[in-house]
């Protein structure tokens, strides 16, 4: 009799839970609004708030909320000509605050955040308060404090604080042999286009397949598609140079020997040339395309 007896307390259970859930949702909704709602409802509602709202059931919600955060992002991204993401930052104020744990809500949480637009919400400093917030929340996990100095590094060019956080992440249990390695790269070239690309390469390599780690693919390619710009670049200039005038098309430098062929950036779009200035830049049809900082 013990064992039905167990089954039908763990079945009675495992309904109550699920009631839990549903009941949980629909309050949260009921005072947040659904995910449509207009954005100035969740404005009013910080991540502690909400967190009142599903006692027991912190994990569950905040996976409920991670996913709305993508689906937020994804549809801004695809469907909305407005793309300046200002519910972002509420969103994972509310998921972290629900489950401080959930370190892809942190690392995708400040991918999003710092892309500049129209890939991202271009808010870097709000990227870099996410980071900070969970390597506070996880104290031991040096993967976070190793995003915080990729972060730093990438994007706000500052070697001196990315190799500071570096060298305190390698001191926590299990970390990385290589962040010493890395900490003296940033201080020793910092700027380098190279030390940016072992950076974003240790990112992918580092990353399980998503967002994290086709962005990194990404900046990589940005990365080849910047030198091959450059050499097309120093190719115009020589023509200018030796024929007194600028090419009036790239095609110009392969017809008088100056390159064998003009080569498309890496994710196959040709790139832009302004013949009156002579300038060589990525299109703006490119997916690599990016504003001038």
């Amino acid at each position: 009799m013990r064992a039905p007896l167990r089954r039908l307390a763990t079945g009675a259970l495992l309904l109550a839970a699920a009631s839990g859930i549903v009941w949980t949702q629909r309050r949260i909704d009921e005072r947040l609004g659904a995910f449509r709602a207009q954005e100035e409802v969740l404005y009013l509602w910080s991540g502690r708030r909400v967190k009142r709202l599903a006692p027991g059931f912190e994990g569950l919600a905040a996976d409920i909320y991670w996913l709305r955060t993508v689906q937020y992002f994804g549809g801004k991204r695809v469907f909305s000509n407005d793309r300046k993401f200002e519910l972002l930052e509420p969103l994972i104020d509310i998921t972290v605050s629900l489950d401080p744990r959930l370190e892809i809500a942190y690392r995708y949480g400040a991918i999003f955040l710092a892309e500049p637009a129209p890939v991202g919400a271009g808010r870097i400093d709000s990227a870099l308060a996410v980071l900070e917030r969970g390597a506070r929340e996880n104290p031991e996990n040096w993967r976070l404090r190793k995003e915080l100095a990729y972060f730093h590094y990438l994007f706000k060019h500052d070697a001196q604080t990315a190799a500071r956080i570096l060298l305190e992440a390698a001191e926590l249990p299990g970390a990385a042999y290589w962040l010493r390695t890395l900490a003296a790269d940033f201080l020793g070239r910092s700027g380098d286009r190279d030390t940016s690309r072992r950076v974003w390469k240790q990112m992918y390599d580092d990353s399980e397949e998503g967002a994290i780690k086709q962005n990194a693919l990404t900046h990589l390619r940005i990365l080849d598609a910047q030198e091959t710009r450059e050499l097309l670049q120093a190719a115009v200039q020589e023509f200018e140079r030796r024929g007194g005038r600028r090419p009036s098309s790239l095609q110009d430098l392969v017809t008088h020997g100056f390159v064998r062929s003009i080569p498309d950036d890496p994710s196959g779009v040709p790139f832009a040339y302004d013949a009156e200035a002579g300038t060589v830049r990525l299109s703006r049809q490119s997916v690599l395309w990016r504003p001038d900082p």
